[in-house]
Order: structure tokens, then C-alpha cells, then sequence
């Protein structure tokens, strides 16, 4: 993919997270894709911080998105390199201290395969 598209993915992403819109989020990922977060490691120790498939991510987020209905994400980079692009943002929830953070998706043929969140 080129970079421009690699990185049309990562706005529409970004765009869909901050409407908080599920069906826009989930349209972008493989029905198979696999998610790794740290916040998933402490709220689901089960899952050693993995989860794989769109059922399984699309309750993930929902939980997020009624956890923290003012969850925003502000883009600070965009890095794209070959199938896969490096998002750097600023995740803002009110009465929070800001995060910073780092997430990587891996895209085959139009849809992201695999994400992976990085932050403290």
C-alpha cells in the first residue's frame, strides 16, 4: 500500500475513535484481527493481553466507550512504512492526566490485521 493510503486508514481510525463510532471502527478491521493492549493485560489478565476477532474487539470498545464517554484521541503522528502504520497520539479523558501513545497497524489488502497499543 502507498503511503497515502496507509495513512487514509489511520484517519478514518482516528476519526471513528473519536465519534465514538463502532461500526466505522470495526468496518476497518479484518474479521480475524488480533488487538494487543496494555489496558487489556490489567482489566482482562485472562487474556495476557490479547484479544482476536471482531465480536471480541467490538465489545472491548464499547466497554471503553461507555467507561469514558469523553474519550478523545488527538493525532500528533503518522508514520507509515510498507503494510503498516505507527500512530502517535494523545488520548484525553476528562479528569484524567493525558496519555501518550503509541499503536501500530498492520493492514492486508484494505483492513487492518493487527493492531498493537503502546504507552506507560
Amino acid at each position: 500500500m502507498s503511503e497515502e493510503e496507509l495513512n487514509a486508514i489511520a484517519l478514518k481510525w482516528l476519526e471513528a475513535f473519536n465519534d465514538h463510532n463502532l461500526e466505522k471502527l470495526l468496518g476497518l478491521y479484518h474479521e480475524d484481527a488480533v488487538h494487543y493492549s496494555p489496558k487489556l493485560k490489567i482489566r482482562h489478565p485472562e487474556t495476557n493481553g490479547f484479544i482476536k476477532g471482531i465480536d471480541v474487539l467490538q465489545i472491548w470498545w464499547q466497554e471503553a466507550f461507555v467507561r469514558f464517554p469523553s474519550l478523545q484521541y488527538q493525532v500528533t503522528r503518522l508514520t507509515p512504512f510498507q503494510d503498516r502504520v505507527f500512530m502517535e497520539y494523545i488520548r484525553h479523558v476528562k479528569g484524567e492526566v493525558d496519555l501518550y501513545v503509541g499503536e501500530m497497524l498492520e493492514i492486508k489488502y484494505g483492513k487492518i490485521i493487527a493492531s498493537s497499543v503502546f504507552h506507560r
